[in-house]
């Protein structure tokens, strides 16, 4: 090309194309000057003083692909969800290291060379016959993807993460009374009478009109907002690439046709695709249906009443999905919810007849000492009467009475007294190392939120949207 360029100078088309080249490369050096470079701006993230960027993140998420099979690899490739995590997963791990760079860099940590060196020959997989050997090393970086550059480099960061995080994972020594008080307090059964006042012993009669429109006052029936959808299925073998092709082309055809004015049910039936109408429904009551899963719910409950969506990828094929129509959210007609309406009014009655006994029995416990048709047992916090009355039983003193309110009855409960729990050295032992790990991690949450204050992670929103864009 430029041979010619150079032998035809003096010709009318040499001059145009080179006037187009010239222009092409003065436009570049324009747009770089206008927009402040901009335009070669590769960061996604910065995190205090170190950037991450569209580079190290492809690398890193390169590397995280090849450690897994094949089939692992199909299914992120086929499934958003799975790409999403993945793309998570590398950012966080990109954005961890960056805080250590930092923390490592404040704090004036080192690695030097012969360090590195050191670590690099005391690796396994870089031996044969336990001496360190330069084929080994050159084959399994050459299967990696690693320059002796980068693997040093990351080995290299590797140390100072150690440095910087590695105090994190020591446990901390739990004391003997700390252990002591969390056994007692799991494993202490407590003496408690208690008498059950379930609202199903209280009889009611019927409702009166009036009685109804004023419960209806009180209680309004939320409809909640609910849309009427229908989408075009183009099916497709999606970890298979000469299936993965020709539904993407059918799919194209489908959008076009769309775009051009014709009904979704039309341009389906025109190229072949599937057609589905999935009435109305709302948020919480979705229909049963292959494609409609969380991920599509949120996407479809996000769009505008009329509009059709780009293609979407799924593991069943290419869809367009479109919002026929908007039914707002609003206060159900009180005819329609009539029938509910009769038995929310009864059940909301004996509730205030079990209340009203359950109180009587309560007066009576705390004036005179007595608790007709108490039900005396010794209780844990896991097993001995209503999970209600086990949390109200261990969260009071002993000696309290209360009416503890349950799903289907009240409770009248008094807590007569608590018995410590036998020695048990495996027990303990379980919990010292259950309170071992809870501290550990918070410790390691503490720092952690001491990183994200010293090393503020700013999004580089105009790169990361065009680079994540869906």
């Amino acid at each position: 090309m430029l041979e010619y360029l150079r032998n035809a100078a003096d010709k009318p088309v040499a001059k145009i194309l080179i006037g187009i080249l010239a222009f092409s490369f003065v436009g570049w050096g324009v747009a770089e000057w206008i927009f402040g470079g901009a335009a070669s701006d590769t960061t996604l993230v910065r995190v205090g003083n170190a950037d991450v960027t569209i580079q190290q993140f492809s690398l890193e998420k390169s590397r995280e692909l090849a450690a897994m099979t094949r089939e692992q690899q199909r299914e992120v490739y086929a499934d958003p969800i799975k790409t999403q995590a993945l793309n998570k997963q590398v950012m966080t791990t990109l954005t961890t290291q960056a805080m250590a760079d930092n923390r490592a860099a404040d704090l004036g940590f080192v690695v030097s060379d012969a360090q590195i060196a050191r670590e690099i020959r005391a690796f396994p997989e870089f031996q044969i016959d336990g001496q360190f050997s330069t084929f080994a090393f050159d084959s399994v970086l050459a299967n990696s993807g690693y320059s002796e550059a980068s693997f040093a480099d990351v080995l290299r960061r590797q140390v100072l993460r150690g440095y910087t995080l590695g105090a994190m994972s020591i446990p901390v020594e739990v004391p003997e009374f700390a252990v002591q008080a969390v056994f007692d307090a799991r494993y202490a059964q407590r003496e408690i009478d208690y008498v059950t006042v379930d609202f199903d012993d209280s009889k009611v009669g019927n409702p009166t009109e009036d009685d109804l429109r004023a419960f209806y006052d009180q209680n309004p029936h939320i409809v909640p907002e609910q849309r009427t959808v229908s989408y075009v299925l183009v099916p497709a073998e999606m970890d298979k690439p000469d299936s993965y092709d020709a539904a993407y082309e059918q799919a194209i055809a489908v959008e076009d046709d769309i775009i051009a004015g014709n009904s979704m049910a039309d341009a389906a039936d025109a190229h072949d695709a599937k057609f589905v109408a999935l009435g109305t429904f709302d948020a919480e009551n979705r229909p049963v249906d292959e494609i409609m899963n969380d991920v599509m719910l949120a996407r479809v409950f996000d769009m505008e009443e009329g509009l059709e969506s780009e293609l979407i990828e799924t593991k069943k094929g290419f869809v367009i999905v479109r919002v026929d129509k908007v039914i707002p959210s609003h206060n159900a007609e009180f005819d329609s919810v009539r029938d509910e309406l009769v038995g929310a009014w009864k059940r909301a009655e004996q509730r205030k007849q079990a209340y009203v006994r359950a109180n009587e029995l309560l007066v009576d416990l705390n004036q005179n000492g007595k608790l007709d048709g108490k039900k005396t047992v010794n209780v844990t916090r896991a097993a001995g009467a209503p999970l209600d009355v086990l949390n109200a039983a261990f969260n009071s003193e002993i000696g309290n009475n209360s009416i503890v309110n349950g799903t289907d009855a009240f409770f009248v409960l008094h807590i007569e007294s608590e018995t410590a729990p036998d020695a048990d050295e495996k027990k303990m032992a379980e919990i010292r190392v259950e309170l071992e790990k809870m501290m550990t991690q918070e410790i390691a949450e503490d720092y952690n939120a001491f990183l994200l204050r010293e090393y503020p992670i700013e999004v580089n929103e105009k790169v990361f949207n065009r680079f994540f864009a869906k």
